[in-house]
């Protein structure tokens, strides 16, 4: 097993260096072995993850997260990927807008890499920042903020604690069904997950009035807000 699995702690998360070499189910009886040992240091962390060295199917990425709460008490509230080229895209798009998501999600915010396809959920303490795009049949569900660095096609529920200061932001902004607080939105327009558009104005979606509206994003505005 020496150093066929490396475990890196950050603040936010977990990064798992795996040998590219290791047949897959020696990898996995290694990395069960690696997290009993670690049980102690994390206790019930809840943390992002991060899978490095080789590459990997969505199913042998299941088994891993089956293996790490098999035998460790951590909680993965996400997996974040490795697609850096259209992390650059999106932050670049966003920036362009006026504001970071630094200054949006504070220090205990969590980002997910990636994209959420139909019957994904992804359900957080925190608030988030999804850097990829929310399709239709998947959900986002945070008890603060969204920001989602893509489209946002499918739902998303946030200030799920019934806190209706929270907000939904996303480059592109064509939600199924959208929840803040205890605050509904129902989009009427019908959404194509085909239709992301490569230059398009972020909007945010905000509780005012008693009533969900949606505003082009501007750093002027997210100061406004009572979060």
């Amino acid at each position: 097993m020496k150093n066929s699995v490396i475990i890196k702690s950050l603040p936010s998360g977990i990064v798992l260096h795996l040998d590219p070499e290791l047949e897959f189910e020696q990898l996995l009886i290694d990395i069960a072995i690696k997290f009993k040992e670690s049980s102690s240091f994390f206790k019930d962390a809840t943390m992002a993850l991060s899978l490095k060295g080789r590459q990997m199917s969505e199913n042998e990425e299941k088994q891993i997260l089956d293996v790490i709460a098999e035998n460790s008490d951590i909680h993965i509230a996400c997996l974040v990927g490795e697609d850096e080229e259209t992390e650059r895209q999106f932050v670049k798009a966003l920036s362009q807008s006026g504001f970071s998501s630094e200054e949006t999600i504070g220090s205990e915010g969590q980002f997910y890499r990636g994209t959420l396809k139909n019957g994904q959920m992804l359900e957080t303490e925190s608030s988030i920042v999804i850097l990829g795009d929310v399709y239709p049949g998947s959900a986002i569900v945070s008890a603060k903020n969204i920001i989602v660095l893509g489209g946002l096609y499918g739902e998303a529920y946030a200030g799920g604690n019934g806190d209706a200061r929270h907000y939904v932001a996303a480059l592109e902004m064509s939600p199924e069904k959208l929840k803040i607080g205890d605050f509904k939105y129902i989009s009427k327009e019908k959404v194509s997950k085909w239709s992301i558009k490569p230059k398009v104005q972020p909007k945010i979606a905000y509780v005012k009035n008693n009533k969900i509206v949606m505003d082009s994003l501007t750093k002027e505005l997210l100061e406004e807000l009572p979060v």
